[in-house]
């Protein structure tokens, strides 16, 4: 199984390669499923102070990541040719399990990390493939959302949960038509009056399919009717 390689530009790589080796993202390292890389944009400047970043063109507030420091740190990781290289903005795809299944499917994927107010557009137009968005709302960089999709995409690698059936059967799996995962119950069969389902221990595998089945509709009905709408289910 050839190791995917997942990089990374972030002008704080300290801070990215702590997340990148916590957990499950640990393991599938330790396993060489994955090759984590970061670069930093300082280490392709030309000056004293190390600048990545400078006053927009016309004015306005905030400042703006320079192209040449950006691109050339994407350059220097020599990606293999094609390999998605994503931008993290506002403005990017909303990002869902849909695309996390797509991007598990790539031997390569590149992240730039923005920060400030954003990006010179002339990297957009060099070297950015796609550009995905956790949602409608602003962080002060792109780590954490980088970190994110990273640890959506990895987790659905082959041998890197204890179970691989694990991430098939999770809320928005492919398997579960868009749905919220069932209701789940463990030790102990009854807690501070509430019990668990009898159905669960019945050792009826059919009827506790049919249950997890009703619970899944239930929950994804009471806390998320709207991928219920989309997909026109009552």
């Amino acid at each position: 199984m050839s190791v995917v390689r997942i990089n990374v530009v972030t002008i704080f790589p300290e801070a990215m390669d702590t997340m990148l080796a916590t957990g499950m993202l640990a393991v599938a390292a330790k396993k060489n499923l994955v090759e984590f890389r970061t670069r930093s944009p300082r280490d392709f400047t030309g000056d004293a102070h190390r600048t990545v970043d400078d006053s927009p063109f016309g004015g306005g507030a905030g400042m703006i990541m320079m192209a040449p420091p950006v691109v050339d740190a994407v350059v220097s990781f020599g990606r293999e040719p094609g390999s998605p290289v994503i931008l993290m903005c506002p403005g990017g795809k909303r990002f869902d399990q849909a695309m996390a299944h797509r991007l598990a499917g790539e031997n390569e994927l590149t992240f730039i990390c923005g920060r400030y107010k954003g990006v010179d557009e002339r990297v957009r137009e060099l070297v950015v493939t796609e550009e995905i968005s956790l949602g409608d709302f602003i962080l002060s960089g792109g780590e954490f959302a980088a970190a994110a999709v990273i640890e959506a995409v990895v987790r659905l690698k082959a041998e890197v949960l204890g179970n691989d059936e694990s991430a098939h059967t999770d809320s928005f799996a492919p398997g579960r038509e868009g749905l919220l995962d069932s209701a789940w119950y463990t030790r102990p069969a009854e807690y501070r009056g509430l019990k668990v389902p009898d159905v669960l221990m019945s050792g009826h595998h059919a009827e506790i399919e049919k249950w997890r089945r009703k619970s899944s509709l239930e929950r994804t009905r009471r806390y998320r009717p709207d991928l219920l709408d989309q997909d026109k289910r009552s």
